[in-house]
């Protein structure tokens, strides 16, 4: 008699300075170095300069569904910007900008004010003291390489420092920097 198996999803809280890999690479580290569980696999990129939710799966189907922007699997975004955007600014992202590679895809965008409770970034991020900075809520729908980086330079905001709040349903909650759970029902 089979019995069914369930899905293994894992959220992780990923690092600054780690790859979405399990192997090391010059002066980034692995997920190796915060999770040894076998068989799990990334759902979805992010960049080593980055933080914030990563999610692994045991399952295959589950992994193309998270990752593949024809599923259209909404991912957000909190994102610390130089200076402080007008609302010119949001309704731009909010449109849709035009990068080098194609215009982007209508997104949600919002100032955080207050700023979310966020944990300190090791190293910190450079701040300029007589350029302010600002929090945003960005969530998209399709994954371009550094995408989100591009879009709020478009808009002339750089980003200093970006943090992946969610993707779909998962979320951060509960997680510490470098720490993972098993998901229920994943």
């Amino acid at each position: 008699m089979n019995l069914p198996t369930t899905s293994r999803l894992i959220r992780f809280n990923k690092p600054y300075g780690v790859l979405s890999q399990f192997t090391p690479e010059g002066r980034w580290r692995g997920l190796k170095d915060f999770i040894d569980l076998p068989g799990v696999y990334v759902a979805g990129r992010l960049d080593a300069d980055s933080e914030g939710l990563l999610l692994l799966t045991d399952d295959g189907k589950l992994q193309a569904r998270i990752a593949d922007p024809r599923f259209k699997m909404e991912k957000t975004y909190w994102v610390q910007v130089e200076g402080v955007p007008t609302e010119e600014a949001l309704a731009a992202l909010r449109s849709g900008v035009q990068l080098n590679d194609g215009p982007t895809r209508p997104a949600r965008a919002r100032l955080l004010d207050p700023p979310p409770a966020v944990w300190n970034r090791e190293p910190p991020i450079r701040e300029r003291k007589l350029i302010p900075t600002a929090w945003l809520e960005l969530a998209i729908s399709e994954g371009r390489n550094r995408q989100v980086r591009r879009m709020t330079a478009a808009v002339g905001l750089p980003t200093l420092r970006l943090i992946r709040a969610a993707i779909g349903p998962y979320t951060l909650d509960g997680l510490a920097p470098g720490t993972w759970l098993d998901q229920p029902g994943g």
